[in-house]
C-alpha cells in the first residue's frame, strides 16, 4: 500500500507517523509501503535516530499481520549472556533462577512481526542460532530439546555498516544475506532539512505541546543546526525547549543545543553554484543560531538593520 498524502499530488507522504515531503525520503516511504504487505525481510539502515523504530512499526502495521503481534528486540541493549535466552526462550531449570519456562522473543512474535533492532551488535557467537532460526522458522529454548514452529515475519534494523562488519568477521556473511532480501537506506535529518517543519509541528503535538507557535527565527536557528543525533535529537530538544516556554511562542532562546564546530573560512566553502537567495539564507539562519536567536545581535553581524531582518525571515518562512 502506499503512503498515504495529506492534501494535493505535491503535499506530504504519510506512512505510519512517519511524514515527509523531501523526495529522498518520500522515496523510502513509497518503497516501504510496497514492501509492507509481501512476506520479505527487511533490512532498515540509517544513522542512529533516523527512525527505523518507527517504520518498523508502520511496515507492521501495513502487511497482513497487522492484528498479530509487533515484538521488540533490541540487540544493543542486552547483555550478551542473556541475548540466548531472551530471544529464544529458557525451560525451567535450564539455569540458575530459571524457576519457570520463559517464551523468548520469537515465540511471542509468532503470527507477528520480530523487530531485531541493532541488529549489528548481536554477539557473534549467538548469529548461527539466529541464521538457523530463521531459515528453519523453529526456535529451540535454552535447556530445550523440542524444536518449536514459528510462523512471523522478521524486520531489522542496524546503523552499522554490516558489509564492513562482515569483513571484519564480526557479523557472519550468511547471515547478512538472509537478513539484505530488502535493504532499505534511511536518509539523514540534514538530508531532509526541508521536512523540518514538518516535524517539528507532529513532534510538538507529540509531546503535549501542539498549541506553541514556531517563529520564523526558532526555525531559522533548527534549520542551521547540523543535527547528529537526527530525529530522535529534534524531539528531545523540542521537549526540553517547551519546558521554558511561558508565553505561546517557541523562540531561540529556549533551545539549547551541544556545541557545533565552527564553520570553515567562506573561501574554503563550495559556493560556487548555489543562488544568491539559498547563500542570504544559509548566513542569516547560521548568524541566529550563533548569536541564539538573538536579532539585533544577528542584524549587526550581518551588516542589516532588525527591520531587514524581520522581512527576510518573514519571506523564508512564506517560502517554507
Amino acid at each position: 500500500m502506499p503512503p498515504k498524502r495529506v492534501g494535493g499530488p505535491n503535499a506530504p507522504s504519510r506512512f505510519g507517523r512517519s511524514v515527509s515531503c523531501a523526495p529522498l525520503m518520500q522515496q523510502v516511504l513509497s518503497t516501504l509501503g510496497r514492501l509492507a504487505p509481501t512476506e520479505l525481510t527487511i533490512l532498515l539502515v540509517g544513522e542512529t535516530g533516523t527512525g527505523k523504530d518507527v517504520l518498523a512499526q508502520a511496515i507492521h502495521e501495513h502487511s497482513p499481520r497487522h492484528e498479530g503481534p509487533f515484538v521488540v528486540f533490541d540487540c544493543g541493549a542486552i547483555a550478551s549472556n542473556l541475548a540466548e535466552s531472551e530471544l529464544f526462550g529458557y525451560e525451567r531449570g535450564a539455569f540458575t533462577g530459571a524457576a519457570a519456562a520463559h517464551e523468548g522473543a520469537f515465540e511471542r512474535a509468532h503470527g507477528g512481526t520480530l523487530f531485531l533492532d541493532e541488529v549489528g551488535e548481536l554477539p557473534l557467537a549467538l548469529q548461527p542460532r539466529l541464521l538457523r532460526a530463521l531459515e528453519n522458522r523453529s526456535v529451540q529454548r535454552v535447556g530445550g530439546k523440542l524444536y518449536r514452529s514459528v510462523d512471523l515475519r522478521i524486520v531489522a534494523a542496524t546503523h552499522r555498516d554490516l558489509p564492513a562488519r562482515v569483513s571484519e568477521k564480526a557479523f557472519r556473511q550468511d547471515l547478512f544475506f538472509r537478513l539484505a532480501a530488502a535493504v532499505v537506506p534511511l536518509p539523514s535529518l540534514r538530508q531532509r532539512r526541508e521536512d523540518l517543519p514538518l516535524l517539528v509541528r507532529d513532534l510538538l503535538a507529540d509531546i503535549g505541546s501542539g498549541d506553541l507557535e514556531v517563529s520564523a527565527a526558532t526555525h531559522a536557528v533548527l534549520q542551521a543546526h547540523t543535527w547528529p543525533g537526527n530525529v530522535r535529537e529534534l524531539k528531545n530538544a523540542l521537549l526540553s525547549a517547551s519546558a521554558f516556554v511561558e508565553g505561546s511562542a517557541l523562540e531561540p532562546k529556549h533551545l539549547l543545543f551541544m556545541a557545533q564546530n565552527e564553520p570553515a573560512a567562506l573561501d574554503q566553502l563550495r559556493l560556487g553554484g548555489q543562488t544568491l537567495e539559498s547563500l542570504e539564507r544559509a548566513a542569516i539562519s547560521q548568524t541566529l543560531a550563533k548569536h541564539a536567536g538573538n536579532k539585533g545581535e544577528t542584524a549587526e553581524a550581518l551588516g542589516i538593520s532588525v527591520s531587514a531582518l524581520n522581512e527576510k525571515l518573514k519571506k523564508f518562512d512564506a517560502e517554507s
